[in-house]
């Protein structure tokens, strides 16, 4: 995710940055005012058509593809919002366990397992949302306290967590209450795991963006037909402008409707993992 200050309104108009619509969409802008520049030629030039334009039309279907713009953009942020949230409750919870599992008495050294397993639950939940767990990368004791041949490494390594956890309560006079206890927190990580497995594999419907794209694509490459008649060869920056505002929308929303990955606008999961084992080496 890219850190920038939102007031420095004269850095972000001229920055071009590799995530920018603008340097994405060059190659189509380009391309879109040459077929601009074509029909006016033919139109203007060369058959000196004299039929009356379409710009009407094509504002009354601009106002519509607008509202479904506006609709795709919401339903995309409304996911990377959710993510963002999901995440922050990630840092709340791993926080809130680790504080009362220090409280509790008991084996200090299943204490500390308990804090690798968490980090490493966190570091292979973020993996396992882009392209999927390297275990080599985890803690050589979870590598060693982890069953062979996992396919889901996030919910193998939870379910360690709560072996350790219960035997550390095995002995305690009132292991059921500190269960209880520690259940919410347990729990919650269950519920984050599949909100955020929700996300990934539940993308906007595949009919809704192929018919957008389709409309988009319709409107843009009719337009010039219209507007040459009532803007000459100065249609061909208009109707560019129009397209980088449309494709650009679109594009944003692709980008940010899987929250996941490690696009610049895709959430810190990265930052926020670091600030995670930090916080819980900090509480040991």
């Amino acid at each position: 995710m890219v850190s920038y200050n939102p007031k420095d309104w004269w850095k972000l108009i001229f920055d071009f940055h590799k995530s920018d619509t603008f340097r994405q969409l060059l190659p189509g802008i380009l391309g879109v005012a040459l077929f601009t520049a074509l029909v006016a030629f033919l139109e203007n030039d060369y058959f000196n058509a004299t039929f009356k334009n379409t710009t009407v039309i094509h504002s009354l279907v601009g106002f519509v593809l607008s509202m479904l713009l506006v609709f795709r953009t919401n339903s995309a942020y409304d996911r990377w919002w959710e993510g963002r949230k999901l995440w922050g409750a990630m840092v709340n919870n791993t926080r809130s366990l680790m504080l009362k599992i220090i409280e509790i008495d008991g084996d200090s050294v299943i204490k500390d397992e308990i804090r690798i397993l968490l980090v490493d639950f966190v570091y292979a939940t973020k993996e396992h949302l882009r392209d999927g767990v390297m275990v080599k990368c985890l803690h050589q004791k979870t590598i060693d306290l982890l069953p062979q041949e996992q396919d889901h490494i996030p919910l193998a390594i939870m379910n360690v967590i709560h072996h350790k956890v219960s035997i550390l309560l095995h002995n305690q006079a009132d292991k059921y209450t500190k269960m209880v206890y520690l259940n919410d927190d347990l729990k919650s990580f269950m519920d984050i795991l599949g909100g955020c497995e929700r996300i990934k594999k539940t993308p906007i419907p595949f009919s809704y963006s192929l018919f957008l794209k389709k409309v988009i694509f319709l409107y843009i490459f009719t337009m010039p037909i219209g507007f040459v008649r009532e803007f000459g060869y100065w249609a061909c920056p208009i109707v560019a402008l129009i397209f980088y505002v449309f494709a650009g929308i679109e594009l944003l929303a692709e980008e940010i409707e899987d929250p996941f990955g490690t696009d610049a606008n895709d959430l810190p999961t990265d930052t926020i993992f670091n600030t995670i084992k930090q916080n819980l080496d900090q509480i040991v």
